[in-house]
């Protein structure tokens, strides 16, 4: 039986227009680089620093520490001027997706690439709460752990604030493949959605377990692992 779903936040549960992408791509070309489509891919949802940094040397750049932390702010101020012209909203599905999984007693937890900050100031534009009879039980960011995706520790951390011990009982689903990756790291099961910039052929040529339309059909393939058990 599941017990958890660890979801990514921005292109799994909430449409929020793309905008990380242009403000990752827009401050990381301010410092004078270019930023491809294909390497753009290849950093999102990673933990925005390092995604920086990386973004950097691709485009034949010299990421010292100074320079990354400006980017990362310049980031941060270019996103949130994004969320505030044009808000973020859950994308369809979503709320009634957790609404029907607690019913069924599974806890939801959201990891982000993203810093608290940040992931704060999205949740809050959403209305969305964590702790006991609100949407959530658990946010982790990058920034609280030793390292982001592809790294398996948001989910991890997030099994550790649930009471959740068994990598056998957890989903985590996101939209890109850092995502998919972070997953098998963890030795969850790895669910892809297309609701982000990537499609099917792209998520599946990365470990997985199912590559679902959206996290709105999460309680169908949930219901079909228990009919399987």
């Amino acid at each position: 039986m599941i017990e958890l779903v660890a979801c990514d936040m921005a292109g799994t549960t909430i449409d929020e227009h793309a905008d990380v992408y242009r403000a990752l791509a827009n401050s990381v070309k301010e410092t004078g680089v270019e930023v491809s489509e294909e390497n753009l891919q290849l950093w999102m949802g990673a933990e925005k620093r390092e995604a920086i940094t990386n973004l950097i040397l691709l485009g034949g750049g010299a990421a010292d520490d100074k320079l990354v932390d400006a980017t990362f702010d310049r980031f941060r101020e270019l996103l949130l001027s994004y969320y505030a012209a044009n808000p973020p909203v859950a994308l369809p599905g979503v709320l009634e997706a957790f609404e029907r999984l607690r019913k069924q007693g599974i806890k939801i937890a959201l990891t982000t690439g993203f810093s608290r900050d940040v992931a704060s100031v999205l949740l809050a534009e959403l209305g969305w709460k964590t702790g006991e009879g609100e949407l959530l039980d658990a946010v982790v960011t990058a920034d609280e752990v030793a390292a982001g995706r592809p790294a398996p520790y948001m989910i991890h951390r997030a099994m550790e604030l649930t009471g959740v011990r068994d990598v056998a009982r957890v989903i985590a689903a996101g939209d890109t493949v850092n995502d998919l990756q972070a997953a098998a790291n963890a030795g969850v099961k790895a669910v892809g959605v297309l609701t982000g910039k990537l499609g099917r052929e792209d998520l599946e040529s990365f470990e997985h377990d199912v590559i679902l339309d959206g996290v709105r059909q999460l309680p169908e393939y949930i219901s079909h692992l228990s009919v399987k058990a």
